[in-house]
């Protein structure tokens, strides 16, 4: 059963909350690299717990990680770490929190390398799934197979994030994702 399906049979305020997300962020481009740093993040913190909790904490997560800030989170100090262990907003994970860390090190090399987290990712596209989640293992820590399979639908490199007769699918199309493009 597709999310666009669940959606559907979903009530009240857990409606709302995953509709926008559906209908304005899944499966949508993103071209600002604090961006798709901070939908990395939020993919990580989701394992292992459901992407409501997240959806919920979004909030927490962009204040916690000053925004997504690539530079910002890379210049995190043992002091930060502590600090996003003991916030209550997020998931206070200490593997979790690491990843953020050292991750955003790694974006700010591959931005240093080819201009962009977003030129990387195009650098490398297309590849399969299970390509894409062997350049992210090398490349990132906490980065399993789900992971990656949900970071790159929903920023649109790879396909299905929609099913084909959900109406967000056309506004995903004319918004050019990289799974389209030939």
């Amino acid at each position: 059963m597709s999310y666009c399906s669940v959606i559907e049979r979903m009530s009240g305020d857990k409606q709302a909350l995953h509709k926008n997300y559906h209908d304005h962020h899944y499966g949508f481009p993103i071209h600002d690299d604090n961006e798709l740093f901070g939908r990395l993040i939020m993919e990580i913190n989701q394992a292992g717990l459901s992407w409501e909790t997240i959806l919920k904490k979004e909030a927490s997560f962009r204040k916690a990680y000053h925004n997504f800030n690539v530079k910002k989170v890379a210049a995190y100090t043992e002091k930060d770490r502590e600090r996003l262990l003991q916030d209550a907003g997020i998931i206070r994970n200490r593997l979790k929190i690491n990843a953020a860390i050292e991750n955003a090190k790694t974006i700010l090399a591959l931005q240093k390398e080819f201009g962009s987290f977003e030129q990387w990712l195009e650098h490398h596209h297309p590849k399969t799934k299970e390509e894409w989640v062997k350049l992210f293992k090398k490349t990132f820590r906490f980065t399993g197979g789900e992971i990656v399979n949900e970071f790159l639908m929903s920023t649109g490199y790879l396909r299905g994030a929609h099913a084909d007769n959900c109406p967000v699918q056309k506004k995903v199309l004319k918004s050019k994702p990289m799974w389209a493009k030939k």
